[in-house]
Protein backbone atom coordinates (compact mmCIF):
# COMPACT_ATOMS: atom_id res chain seq x y z
CA UNK A 1 0.00 0.00 0.00
CA UNK A 2 2.55 2.49 1.20
CA UNK A 3 4.80 1.57 -2.28
CA UNK A 4 1.12 2.74 -4.76
CA UNK A 5 0.80 5.90 -2.79
CA UNK A 6 4.57 6.61 -3.20
CA UNK A 7 4.20 5.78 -6.65
CA UNK A 8 1.26 8.11 -6.96
CA UNK A 9 3.01 10.96 -5.10
CA UNK A 10 5.96 10.50 -7.78
CA UNK A 11 3.42 10.78 -10.78
CA UNK A 12 1.42 13.46 -9.05
CA UNK A 13 4.86 15.63 -8.92
CA UNK A 14 6.64 14.54 -11.72
CA UNK A 15 3.16 15.42 -13.98
CA UNK A 16 2.95 18.67 -12.18
CA UNK A 17 6.71 19.79 -12.70
CA UNK A 18 6.73 18.58 -16.25
CA UNK A 19 4.46 20.87 -17.52
CA UNK A 20 6.66 23.47 -20.05
CA UNK A 21 5.95 27.13 -20.83
CA UNK A 22 5.22 26.89 -24.39
CA UNK A 23 1.97 24.90 -22.95
CA UNK A 24 0.88 28.50 -21.92
CA UNK A 25 -2.51 28.76 -23.40
CA UNK A 26 -2.59 32.11 -24.96
CA UNK A 27 -5.04 35.01 -26.50
CA UNK A 28 -2.56 35.50 -29.12
CA UNK A 29 -3.87 33.27 -31.88
CA UNK A 30 -1.16 30.78 -33.27
CA UNK A 31 0.34 31.93 -36.80
CA UNK A 32 3.23 30.44 -38.43
CA UNK A 33 6.89 31.46 -37.10
CA UNK A 34 10.23 31.13 -39.11
CA UNK A 35 13.08 33.57 -39.08
CA UNK A 36 16.16 33.10 -39.73
CA UNK A 37 18.81 35.97 -39.03
CA UNK A 38 22.53 35.45 -40.12
CA UNK A 39 24.51 37.34 -36.84
CA UNK A 40 27.57 38.27 -38.69
CA UNK A 41 26.81 39.95 -41.75
CA UNK A 42 22.99 41.07 -41.63
CA UNK A 43 23.14 41.97 -37.95
CA UNK A 44 26.42 42.10 -36.44
CA UNK A 45 26.22 45.13 -34.21
CA UNK A 46 23.03 42.67 -32.22
CA UNK A 47 25.78 39.76 -31.65
CA UNK A 48 26.97 39.41 -28.45
CA UNK A 49 25.02 42.13 -27.18
CA UNK A 50 23.07 42.87 -24.29
CA UNK A 51 19.63 44.47 -23.64
CA UNK A 52 18.97 45.54 -27.31
CA UNK A 53 16.30 44.46 -29.85
CA UNK A 54 15.18 44.04 -33.55
CA UNK A 55 11.79 44.52 -34.77
CA UNK A 56 9.96 42.80 -37.70
CA UNK A 57 6.35 43.95 -38.25
CA UNK A 58 6.90 42.48 -42.00
CA UNK A 59 7.97 39.90 -43.69
CA UNK A 60 11.47 39.97 -45.36
CA UNK A 61 11.92 37.62 -47.42
CA UNK A 62 8.80 35.07 -49.12
CA UNK A 63 10.69 32.11 -46.29
CA UNK A 64 10.09 34.58 -43.26
CA UNK A 65 6.76 34.09 -41.43
CA UNK A 66 6.28 36.71 -38.55
CA UNK A 67 3.41 35.35 -36.71
CA UNK A 68 1.08 37.30 -35.52
CA UNK A 69 1.45 40.71 -34.92
CA UNK A 70 4.96 40.60 -35.74
CA UNK A 71 8.21 39.61 -33.70
CA UNK A 72 10.18 41.18 -31.06
CA UNK A 73 13.91 39.69 -30.74
CA UNK A 74 15.74 40.27 -27.76
CA UNK A 75 18.89 39.88 -25.87
CA UNK A 76 18.41 39.53 -22.11
CA UNK A 77 20.47 41.16 -19.56
CA UNK A 78 21.64 37.19 -19.67
CA UNK A 79 22.60 37.87 -22.86
CA UNK A 80 20.56 35.08 -24.26
CA UNK A 81 18.25 35.66 -27.48
CA UNK A 82 14.69 35.63 -27.03
CA UNK A 83 11.90 36.06 -29.09
CA UNK A 84 7.94 37.44 -28.80
CA UNK A 85 4.70 38.14 -30.80
CA UNK A 86 4.47 42.17 -30.58
CA UNK A 87 0.69 41.73 -30.28
CA UNK A 88 -0.31 42.81 -26.80
CA UNK A 89 -2.28 40.04 -25.24
CA UNK A 90 -4.66 42.12 -23.61
CA UNK A 91 -5.81 43.80 -26.49
CA UNK A 92 -4.94 40.49 -29.22
CA UNK A 93 -5.06 42.64 -32.51
CA UNK A 94 -2.12 42.34 -34.65
CA UNK A 95 -2.15 45.81 -35.10
CA UNK A 96 -1.56 46.51 -31.73
CA UNK A 97 1.91 46.34 -30.69
CA UNK A 98 3.94 46.16 -27.87
CA UNK A 99 7.34 48.09 -28.23
CA UNK A 100 10.34 47.74 -26.18
CA UNK A 101 12.44 50.43 -24.43
CA UNK A 102 15.82 50.57 -23.06
CA UNK A 103 14.34 49.25 -19.82
CA UNK A 104 14.33 45.60 -20.94
CA UNK A 105 10.50 46.64 -21.01
CA UNK A 106 7.68 45.80 -23.96
CA UNK A 107 5.05 48.85 -23.68
CA UNK A 108 1.42 48.74 -25.63
CA UNK A 109 0.71 51.80 -25.78
CA UNK A 110 -3.44 51.39 -26.44
CA UNK A 111 -4.16 49.87 -22.99
CA UNK A 112 -0.42 50.57 -21.66
CA UNK A 113 0.44 47.44 -20.54
CA UNK A 114 4.10 47.17 -19.45
CA UNK A 115 5.69 43.88 -19.85
CA UNK A 116 9.16 42.74 -18.57
CA UNK A 117 11.11 41.12 -21.37
CA UNK A 118 14.66 41.52 -19.29
CA UNK A 119 15.10 37.61 -18.80
CA UNK A 120 13.05 36.50 -21.36
CA UNK A 121 9.54 36.11 -19.88
CA UNK A 122 7.49 38.86 -20.83
CA UNK A 123 5.38 38.81 -17.61
CA UNK A 124 3.37 42.04 -17.50
CA UNK A 125 4.38 44.26 -15.02
CA UNK A 126 1.49 46.79 -14.62
CA UNK A 127 -1.48 47.69 -16.68
CA UNK A 128 -4.43 45.50 -17.40
CA UNK A 129 -2.79 42.71 -18.69
CA UNK A 130 -2.93 39.56 -16.64
CA UNK A 131 -1.18 37.26 -19.61
CA UNK A 132 2.60 37.13 -20.67
CA UNK A 133 3.65 38.49 -23.82
CA UNK A 134 3.64 35.09 -26.86
CA UNK A 135 6.76 33.59 -26.36
CA UNK A 136 8.76 32.09 -29.66
CA UNK A 137 11.80 29.34 -29.54
CA UNK A 138 15.26 30.77 -30.38
CA UNK A 139 17.98 28.26 -31.19
CA UNK A 140 21.56 29.23 -32.80
CA UNK A 141 24.03 27.28 -35.34
CA UNK A 142 27.00 29.16 -35.97
CA UNK A 143 26.12 32.75 -36.62
CA UNK A 144 22.56 32.07 -37.50
CA UNK A 145 19.63 32.84 -35.08
CA UNK A 146 16.71 31.02 -35.38
CA UNK A 147 13.43 31.49 -34.59
CA UNK A 148 10.44 29.34 -34.78
CA UNK A 149 6.86 28.53 -32.88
Amino acid sequence: MKIFKNIFLILIFSTAFSSCYDNVISSIPDYPVRLQLNLTTTYPTFKNSVNQFLLFEKRRFETDYIGFGGILVYTGFDGEYYAFDMACPYEAKNTIRAYPNDLGQAICKECGSVFDISYGIGNPSSGPAKEVLKRYKTSISGDVLYISR
